[in-house]
């Protein structure tokens, strides 16, 4: 029998990860949750959705499991604290780990990770809890990835790195190896980081400026 399954979330992220948990995992969907002054439609992706202060006597945590599905909203503290909501309600805590994912490191992944396709996550690295990794990323050997952090798609992670708790990493950043990155870090799209990040730093890499020649106007293409 397959586990059963609550999801904390009605946005996007929620119905990709009903999505992904559907149709290659373990568990068993059965209720969406939300705090209940977001509560708007009964049912979403055609399940009841019940408010999250009397999930637990609807869905008792002894026969129900819980993922949070939820973005990187306010530097992931939103996903952190119903995160850790969810466990005081005393449920297991789901994490989805994409059967596409090369993964090398034991299982050394925590708990709400959301661990999408085409990840490589190579031997002695440590995944922490509530930690995204979308598609296509690179985790370096021996490199640790810090509770509640959100790494977009395509970045490399040398290895030896070490990356905080609550940092987001945007898409095609790298990182070179036996850095650290602190905690509550902010690595803007196709930055690269050649030395070590103090907690809050933001960087943002510059962005590619339009052209004075319009499309119409060049030669070749």
């Amino acid at each position: 029998m397959r586990k059963r399954l609550i999801i904390f979330g009605t946005g996007d992220i929620a119905q990709i990860a009903h999505a992904y948990f559907s149709n290659d995992s373990d568990y068993q969907i059965v209720a969406f949750t939300v705090d209940s002054a977001y509560l708007g439609e009964t049912k979403f992706c055609s399940l009841p959705v019940e408010p999250f202060e009397t999930v637990a006597e609807t869905y008792p945590p002894s026969e129900h499991s819980m993922f949070v599905a939820l973005s990187y909203t306010k530097l992931n503290t939103l996903r952190r604290s119903k995160y850790e909501a969810a466990k005081a309600l005393g449920y297991p805590i789901a994490s989805y780990i994409s059967s596409r994912a090369s993964v090398l490191n034991n299982g050394r992944i925590g708990e709400n990770c959301f661990i999408f396709e085409d990840n490589t996550i190579q031997p002695f690295s440590v995944i922490g809890d509530n930690v995204t990794l979308w598609s296509g990323n690179h985790i370096g050997h021996h490199s640790t990835i810090g509770d509640h952090t959100f790494i977009a798609s395509h970045v490399v992670v040398s290895g030896g790195v070490e990356i905080g708790e609550q940092c987001f990493i945007g898409v095609n950043v790298t990182l070179r190896d036996h850095i650290k990155i602190g905690d509550r870090c902010v690595i803007g799209a196709g930055a690269l980081l050649l030395a070590d990040a103090e907690p809050e730093g933001v960087y943002v890499a510059q962005a590619t400026e339009r052209s004075k020649v319009p499309s119409t106007k060049l030669r070749r293409i």
